[in-house]
C-alpha cells in the first residue's frame, strides 16, 4: 500500500528568505528591501546611484545571496516538527526553486537545521517537476505546498491531483500576498497547516475526486 506525499517548497515556508535577504541586500550592497507582490526587481531600490535594479541584476543578487548567505536562514516556527510529524506515515520530500548546481547546498543547509528529506530543485514552474514525483512515489494522496501562486497555477494545470496548500511565513511579508486562486487552501502558520495536511492524507482522497 502506497503511503501519502508531501511536496513542500523550501524558501519562506520551511525556511525564512526574504527578511534575510532583505538584510544581506541592506548590509553588503546598499539596496532597501520592499516587497511589492511577489516581483522581487521592482522591490529593490539601491539608496545612491540609479536606484532602478533591473531584473538580469535581481537573479544574480538572489544568486549571490545563496551563495553567500544561505547560513543565515533560519526554520519557521513549527516547521520542523511538523514535518517530522508527518513523515510518520508518509514521504516528505522538499522541491526548491534553486539552481542544480546548488543542491547539495540545499541538503547540507536543511541537514545543519535537522531536516533530512530527498531535495528535488527545479527551475520554472513546478508543474511539471509534481508530475514526475506523482510518478516517482506514486502516492494514495499528495499534498504541495508553496509560496508562489504561479506554481500553485502550474500544479492545478498538471497534477489536478494534489492537494494545493499556499503559504508564506514571513509575518510581515505574507499579508502583502494575495491568497492563490489556484491553491485549495491558505494559511500562514505550521501548526494549522499540519491540521490541514492531515486531515487531507487521512481521508486519502485525491484533489480532483473530492
Amino acid at each position: 500500500m502506497t503511503k501519502p506525499l508531501l511536496i513542500t517548497d523550501c524558501d519562506d515556508v520551511l525556511l525564512h528568505m526574504l527578511t534575510p535577504f532583505g538584510e544581506w541586500l541592506d548590509q553588503h550592497h546598499g539596496i532597501d528591501f520592499k516587497l511589492t507582490g511577489q516581483d522581487y526587481a521592482q522591490s529593490m531600490r539601491r539608496r545612491e546611484g540609479n536606484p532602478v535594479v533591473d531584473r538580469d541584476e535581481m537573479w544574480a543578487l538572489v544568486g549571490g545571496f545563496f551563495d553567500q548567505a544561505m547560513h543565515t536562514q533560519t526554520p519557521a516556527p513549527y516547521a520542523k516538527e511538523s514535518i517530522h510529524h508527518i513523515a510518520e506515515f508518509a514521504d516528505v520530500v522538499v522541491l526548491t526553486n534553486l539552481e542544480y548546481h546548488r543542491q547539495q547546498d540545499r541538503v547540507d543547509q536543511l541537514a545543519k537545521l535537522g531536516i533530512h528529506f530527498p531535495v528535488y530543485c527545479n527551475q520554472g514552474p513546478k508543474g511539471p517537476r509534481v508530475v514526475e514525483l506523482i510518478e516517482k512515489y506514486q502516492p494514495s494522496v499528495a499534498v504541495f505546498v508553496d509560496d508562489h501562486g504561479h506554481h500553485h497555477h502550474s500544479v492545478a494545470e498538471d497534477a489536478p491531483s494534489v492537494w494545493r496548500l499556499h503559504m508564506h511565513v514571513d509575518p510581515e511579508i505574507a499579508p502583502t500576498v494575495p491568497a492563490s486562486r489556484h491553491a485549495h487552501h491558505r494559511v500562514d502558520h505550521w501548526p494549522e497547516a499540519l491540521e490541514w495536511i492531515l486531515e487531507r492524507m487521512r481521508a486519502g482522497v485525491q484533489a480532483d475526486k473530492a
